[in-house]
């Protein structure tokens, strides 16, 4: 039998983590593994390495190993599971008990998730619920009541936490750096 809780199998967005099993509410499911480097080394890593995540101003987790399990987790903007550092280590619990075949997500940060995956790109299903809600049509007042069409609505709920992700500035057009952000 398997150590694990989950497995990694064919999600909407690609790879993505599964339960196997019913996982309680605050259980750590993983952790978050890979090579720790200098923020100076991530810097100078080729192209957009997406597996990248920030322990402090001077290190930085490279998730980028097939081994690191965690990198399978995918992001939602409705989460079923949160990241955490404890000791220089990232792991990520559930924030409610997660049923058997549910997949098992956590928010990426809001620096990643404009640099990466955009809210007209996100495939979590609160983002495709409100896609489809937004292009059904207004019901006008010869049809009944107007719908609501998202004008007044709060922006999202912040947690008040510090950004988890590191995000350097990119020179040419001033957007995050997407070297030091980790990966879905």
């Amino acid at each position: 039998m398997s150590q694990h809780t989950f497995r990694i199998a064919r999600s909407k967005t690609g790879l993505g983590m599964f339960a196997t099993q019913r996982i309680p509410k605050n259980t750590r499911i993983f952790e978050y593994t890979g090579r720790i480097i200098t923020n100076e080394a991530a810097d100078r890593m080729p192209g957009k390495p997406r597996y990248l995540y920030d322990l402090n101003k001077k290190f930085t987790l490279d998730g980028s190993p097939r081994s690191n399990l965690g990198r399978y987790a995918n992001h939602s903007c409705r989460p079923n599971a949160v990241d955490y550092s404890y000791r220089g280590r990232v792991y990520v619990k559930s924030l409610r008990a997660i049923e058997p075949g549910e997949e098992i997500t956590y928010d990426y940060g809001k620096i990643y998730f404009n640099a990466f995956i955009g809210k007209e790109n996100c495939l979590c299903l609160k983002c495709v619920a409100r896609r489809e809600r937004e292009a059904r049509p207004a019901r006008t007042a010869a049809g009944g009541a107007t719908a609501h069409r998202g004008g007044g609505q709060r922006s999202p709920r912040s947690r008040g936490a510090p950004p988890r992700h590191r995000a350097a500035a990119s020179p040419d057009r001033g957007l995050p750096d997407p070297r030091h952000l980790p990966a879905r």
